[in-house]
C-alpha cells in the first residue's frame, strides 16, 4: 500500500491505495478518517482484482485542515469532493463506499454524480443528516449516549490517555477494544497537528456536529440506479439497525447484509464477508 496527498475539487484529500493501480477503482470515504475502513477489507478487496483507495474527508487525517469546529463547506462539497478525487486518480467510474458520517458523503454523491459512481457500499450509516431523526428511523440509543458522553475527555495531546479513551468506549459501541485502541493510536498519530481541537475532531469526527447538510436527500434515494450493499451491525447503538433497514428498502435492488456483534466499527472478523459482498456488485 502507498500513502500520499491528492489534490481534489480545491483541497489536499490524504489518500492511502491498494492493489494494482489498473484495476477497477474502489473509493472509500473515511468516517471522518481513512483508518475507518480496516487494512484487512482494503486488502481482501485488492486481493480480488480491485485498486482501493480509502481517503480522509476535508478536516481530518491528512487532509486540508483549517478549523474542524467552524466548517467552510458543505455535504455537498463533501460529495463533490469524492467525485473530484475519481478524477484525480485517472479514474472514469468507481465503486464508492462510506461508513458512518462518510456514508452520508456517500449517499449524496452518488445522487448528485450519478455518472462516476458505478456501485455503491453504505455501512454503519442513515439515510439523514446528523440531529433530529425521522419518525420512522431508530435514533441512536439514549443510554448508551449517555454513558458515553458523560466520561471525562482525555487530554487530546496524550497519546496513551486518547487510547485508554477510546478503548473504554469501545465496548458501549459495539467494537472491540483492541481494534479501537490500535485505530485510535494511528489515527493518533497521522493527525499533522499539535492543537487538541484537531486530535479530538480526527477521533471523534466532530466537524459533523457544525456542517450544514441541508437539503434532505431521503426522498431522493429512489433515484439510485447503482448496485448497492448496505451492511449494518446489529448491536450498533448509534446509528440502530432500523436505519440500515431502511436504506436497503429505499434504494431499488439494494442488498442487506446485517452483521451479527458488530458496532459501528467494521472488525477484521468480518472483512472476508464484507469483501465478497462489496466484490460482487
Amino acid at each position: 500500500m502507498s500513502t500520499d496527498t491528492v489534490r481534489a475539487n480545491g483541497v489536499e484529500l490524504g489518500v492511502q491505495s491498494f492493489g494494482d493501480a489498473a484495476d477497477p477503482l474502489v473509493l472509500l470515504a473515511g468516517g471522518t478518517t481513512m483508518l475507518s475502513w480496516p487494512d484487512s477489507l482494503c486488502e481482501r478487496l485488492a486481493a480480488g482484482g480491485r485498486r482501493v483507495v480509502r481517503y480522509d474527508l476535508r478536516d481530518s487525517g491528512a487532509s486540508t485542515t483549517r478549523d474542524p469546529h467552524a466548517p467552510a463547506y458543505d455535504l455537498r462539497d463533501l460529495a463533490a469532493d469524492a467525485a473530484a478525487l475519481v478524477t484525480a486518480l485517472g479514474g472514469e467510474t468507481a465503486h464508492l463506499g462510506g461508513i458512518g458520517v462518510g456514508g452520508m458523503v456517500a449517499q449524496v454523491a452518488a445522487l448528485d454524480h450519478p455518472d462516476v459512481f458505478s456501485a455503491l457500499t453504505l455501512v454503519g450509516t442513515r439515510p439523514v443528516a446528523p440531529g433530529p431523526v425521522d419518525d420512522d428511523l431508530p435514533d441512536h440509543d439514549a443510554e448508551t449516549m449517555q454513558a458515553l458522553f458523560s466520561r471525562p475527555t482525555p487530554d487530546w495531546t496524550d497519546r496513551g490517555a486518547v487510547a485508554d479513551f477510546a478503548t473504554d468506549g469501545a465496548a458501549l459501541l459495539g467494537n472491540d477494544p483492541e481494534q479501537s485502541r490500535t485505530t485510535a493510536m494511528r489515527i493518533w498519530d497521522r493527525t499533522p497537528s499539535d492543537d487538541p481541537r484537531v486530535h479530538e475532531a480526527n477521533q471523534l469526527g466532530m466537524v459533523f456536529a457544525r456542517l450544514e447538510c441541508a437539503p434532505r436527500w431521503r426522498e431522493r434515494l429512489g433515484e439510485l440506479t447503482a448496485p448497492t450493499l448496505v451492511v449494518h451491525g446489529r448491536a450498533d447503538p448509534f446509528f440502530p439497525v432500523g436505519n440500515g433497514e431502511a436504506l436497503a428498502a429505499e434504494i431499488r435492488g439494494a442488498r442487506l447484509l446485517v452483521v451479527d456483534g458488530m458496532g459501528t466499527a467494521l472488525p477484521d472478523a468480518v472483512a472476508d464477508g464484507v469483501a465478497a459482498a462489496m466484490l460482487a456488485l
